[in-house]
């Protein structure tokens, strides 16, 4: 009995360090792809993917059960082509995931993650706007102190996020342990 505890508990944590191995080695990469984007936003828009995969929405967040799993972008688009590449072809529990671009807060159940143009102004109203069970994600510290539940932040040239996580679950979204064992910091 303890050896098979063990060897769970081992596999746990393999598979943790296996993720931070690869958010690592993404946040090293140079490009992506695309020539015309910064590298930042191609190693930004694989962790956009990654975190689909770490996160599981309540049934409401949805149309129907099997309908695509939206990621938005709000505002300016700094991913352009490359966002689109990286998520072609992918699926995130069951639903195909899907990118739009939108100039205005999203309905209820139209996105599932929601990429905020880091110029957009008066960012506490519009986060207070948005549906309650989106993934919210921006850039820069002070994203999470205006209400979003993940922040991209630049350290040491590297691409990295900070997650609000009492954020998230007060808006009934379970972030996996995996996700949050390899953020820079966790609000709780």
């Amino acid at each position: 009995m303890g050896s098979q505890r063990w060897g769970r508990s081992m596999g746990r944590v393999l598979r943790q360090r296996a993720l931070a191995a690869t958010l690592c080695a993404l946040s090293l990469s140079p490009k992506v792809t695309g020539a015309e984007v910064p590298a930042e936003y191609g190693v930004k828009a694989a962790f956009l993917l990654n975190f689909t995969r770490f996160v599981t929405w309540p049934p409401e967040s949805f149309p129907e059960p099997k309908a695509p799993l939206a990621i938005c972008v709000l505002g300016r688009d700094p991913f352009g082509h490359v966002l689109d590449e990286v998520v072609q072809g992918e699926v995130a529990d069951g639903h195909a995931v899907v990118i739009r671009r939108i100039s205005e807060t999203p309905a209820a159940q139209s996105c599932q993650v929601l990429f905020v143009d880091p110029e957009i102004r008066d960012l506490p109203r519009i986060i207070a706007a948005v549906p309650s069970t989106v993934l919210t994600v921006g850039e820069g510290s002070q994203f999470l102190q205006d209400g979003g539940m993940i922040a991209f932040v630049l350290e040491n040239r590297r691409v990295r996020f900070d997650i609000n996580q009492a954020k998230s679950d007060g808006a009934g979204l379970k972030l996996s342990s995996r996700l949050l064992s390899v953020a820079r910091s966790v609000v709780k």
